[in-house]
């Protein structure tokens, strides 16, 4: 009690965290779309299906009391609690987690190029100095870009200065060289070079566009950068892309996608210490994603740099990029970057749950006001509280000093459950809501019910003529019985509840299972040995009227007392 109480404080809330029925909360109406070639993909079973994974995601844990719900045939109310980041919730809610792999081309700053010339374009050569003529061979600069000491008065955008990626690898400022289209060869009788053809022609005008946009492409700026991830989801996965990385540190031209998202079964957020990489995601691939995952990379290992790089991208922006020095076999992966514990447990939750069937828009926003919630939660607690009040009373006038143990019992209860409720909305983001609130009060009578079990026990073993503290531990057995049988079934009913239901009715079943489990705490780690204690104690021991065990008043039989054999007449003795 005393750990979870100063963990409560320590963690500087010291209230649970409300539902939306209780403290109000943020509410989005979502429209489904038909995508392009699926003009009846709106279906009640689509409509099903994307509210189970919109409700799995926001939910997390499945006890932060969000609720998901159809209106009509295409749309969806989601209700987000006072507390709950709003804005996650909306990116979580609508994004359409289309996950692919794609082979790295080209990294740069994130910043616009300043100088377009700067850029390679097809038939250029990047080498070259500010007269259009190669330097000469001693100021050559390596692949990087670095230059000799000849060429100082090159432009800043050469220079080469090192920015962390996502993965905290240095890399030059300077745009890396991508492929580009075939240029045009001479013939061998060295005339005129032949007229390129039209796909040529195509790939050319194609590589030239996307440098464009790469050289344009702002990634420390939030529009630009969301901007540019909607253009890029929306390209089809066999042609390339412009996209910025989650943080807007880099921005990268990424080739056409080589293993899809749907091939990933399973994510999860782990802690790794190795190489202090902190929090990562972990991903497991199905059979066929697993062998075709090990030979891109076996074969991305050996290209060279930035080649030899994959980039995972999340609805057109490049979760992370790493380095493939060899074949990565098995069916696993890891993606690292750097992240947060809460980054790395959205990004496990959006790939878990999968891609939703149809696309989203918010078409409403609006606030849910608390002052209902408020009034009905003042009604419950006044009824909860007369509620004790009539079972404290009942206990003092039927069981007397013994009720004192009661009342310390539930006392103690109620303090662990509190605490607990506070913890838990930090953790898990647990709210409590109206039927959680309901469910806290049936545990009382659940609580004091294992108090009376146990009471009566003891009070046969005294009706039997045995006194206290033999009484108090030979009841124990039995009562220990029947607690646990009656708290094993109230915990089952909870689970059950829980499993098959939804939304506010988990919150009480949530409430109800929690409680009946520190019922079995707090009767066997306190009620037992304060009832030891007690029994030492004169009060008690000797049965005074107000202790509730007088063996008078219980109809005690007379004292147990072993039989012993009649002593032999003494011989008579002569004056």
């Amino acid at each position: 009690m005393v750990a979870l109480v100063g963990g409560m404080f320590l963690s500087g809330n010291t209230t649970p965290r409300l539902g939306i029925d209780l403290a109000g909360g943020t509410s989005f109406t979502l429209e489904a779309k038909n995508e392009p070639g699926k003009p009846n993909a709106i279906t009640s079973a689509n409509m099903d299906t994307a509210v189970n994974i919109m409700e799995r995601r926001v939910n997390g844990l499945g006890v932060s009391e969000a609720e998901v719900q159809t209106q009509g045939s295409k749309h969806i109310i989601v209700n987000i609690p006072k507390g709950t980041d709003a804005d996650q919730a909306r990116e979580q809610v609508g994004t359409t987690a289309k996950l692919g792999f794609r082979p790295v081309l080209s990294i740069g700053d994130p910043t616009p190029t300043k100088d377009p010339g700067g850029v390679p374009k097809p038939n250029e050569t990047p080498d070259k100095g500010d007269d259009g003529k190669k330097p000469p061979q001693g100021d050559k600069g390596d692949k990087d870009g670095d230059k000799g000491d000849g060429d100082s008065d090159k432009s800043d955008a050469a220079k080469p200065t090192s920015t962390p990626t996502t993965q905290g690898r240095a890399v030059p400022s300077a745009l890396r060289k991508a492929p580009t289209a075939p240029t045009p060869t001479p013939t061998p009788t060295g005339d005129a070079p032949q007229k390129p053809t039209k796909e040529q022609a195509d790939q050319a005008k194609q590589a030239e566009e996307l440098q464009k946009q790469f050289a344009a492409l702002d990634c420390t700026n939030p529009k630009a950068r969301s901007a540019a991830s909607s253009k890029a989801a929306s390209r089809p996965t066999d042609q390339p892309i412009v996209a910025c990385d989650r943080k807007g540190q880099a921005k990268f031209i990424l080739g056409p996608v080589e293993l899809e998202g749907d091939r990933v079964e399973d994510a999860s957020a782990v802690f790794s210490a190795q190489g202090g990489s902190g929090w990562i995601v972990q991903l497991d691939f199905d059979g066929k994603g697993g062998k075709q995952f090990g030979q891109i990379t076996g074969e991305l290992a050996k290209q060279q740099s930035p080649q030899n790089q994959f980039g995972i991208v999340l609805d057109g922006e490049v979760a992370s990029n790493a380095e493939v020095t060899f074949a990565i076999k098995g069916g696993k992966a890891e993606i690292s970057g750097g992240f947060k514990q809460g980054e790395a447990e959205d990004l496990a939750n959006i790939l878990s749950y999968g891609s939703l069937p149809l696309t989203f828009d918010i078409v409403d926003e609006t606030t849910v006001s608390s002052a209902l919630g408020e009034e009905q939660l003042r009604a419950g607690l006044i009824a909860g509280a007369i509620g004790l009040a009539l079972v404290i009373l009942y206990m003092v006038i039927y069981y007397r000093g013994l009720a004192l143990v009661a009342i310390a019992s539930l006392a103690v209860s109620a303090t662990l459950t509190y605490s607990l409720m506070v913890l838990l909305g930090e953790a898990i983001q647990f709210a409590l809501n109206l039927p959680a609130v309901c469910g806290a009060i049936v545990a009382i009578g659940i609580t004091a019910d294992s108090f009376i079990v146990y009471f009566e026990r003891v009070r046969d073993e005294i009706r039997e003529g045995r006194t206290l503290r033999p009484a108090v531990q030979r009841g124990w057995p039995r009562a220990r019985r029947t607690i646990l049988v009656s708290d094993f079934v109230s915990f089952l009913a909870a689970a059950v509840l829980f499993i098959v239901t939804v939304g506010k009715v988990q919150g009480f079943a949530f409430t109800l299972g929690l409680t009946t489990l520190l019922d079995v705490v707090v009767v066997f780690f306190f009620t037992k040995p304060l009832m030891t204690i007690l029994a030492t104690r004169k009060f008690f021991a000797t049965g005074h009227p107000w202790s509730g065990l007088d063996p008078k008043r219980l109809g005690a039989k007379p004292p147990l007392r072993s039989r012993r054999r009649p002593a032999a007449p003494a011989d008579t003795k002569e004056a």
